[in-house]
């Protein structure tokens, strides 16, 4: 039963993630407390060089610290913007990725129409072989029995 309500206890009630790049993912999740409350965690993973497996880092956020925290937040993004790197075009990389993830769907599509065109050839081909008789029923069909030796019981 414990482990029951611990299972709930760390289920995400919402979730959404952000790809940021080939190596790196935030995830957004909403978490319920032992109290029905809520908190947000904050995970950003990012695949290992070497290939083997992902780096997780995770903040949490409760409710008391949302506006300070968007506050924060809003304030760092715009500071960087505004005053660090005002000429830089910040919509770039969200116009690669919706380039990328159009090129990603367009693979995806095609990699489906290639399996759906494979399983249409095969299910031709079985009802090709359903519908016909095999082989040896057509010798046997075509042949006349000349005795009742050749009956085959």
């Amino acid at each position: 039963m414990d482990n029951e309500r611990n299972q709930k206890r760390f289920e995400s009630v919402y979730s959404t993630k952000v790809r940021a790049g080939k190596r790196r993912t935030y995830f957004f999740d909403v978490r319920q407390t032992k109290g029905e409350d809520y908190y947000l965690t904050l995970t950003e993973s990012t695949r290992r060089f070497n290939g083997e497996g992902y780096e997780r880092h995770k903040i949490f956020l409760y409710k008391e610290d949302f506006n300070r925290f968007m506050t924060g937040l809003n304030d760092a993004i715009s500071y960087i913007k505004t005053e660090l790197m005002p000429d830089y075009d910040y919509d770039e990389y969200t116009r690669r990725h919706e380039e990328w993830e159009a090129q990603r769907l367009a693979q995806e599509a095609e990699a489906t129409s290639a399996t759906e065109n494979v399983t249409e050839d095969l299910t031709q081909e079985l009802t090709d072989d359903v519908d016909s008789p095999p082989p040896a029923e057509k010798e046997v069909e075509s042949k006349e029995l000349e005795s009742e030796d050749d009956m085959s019981w």
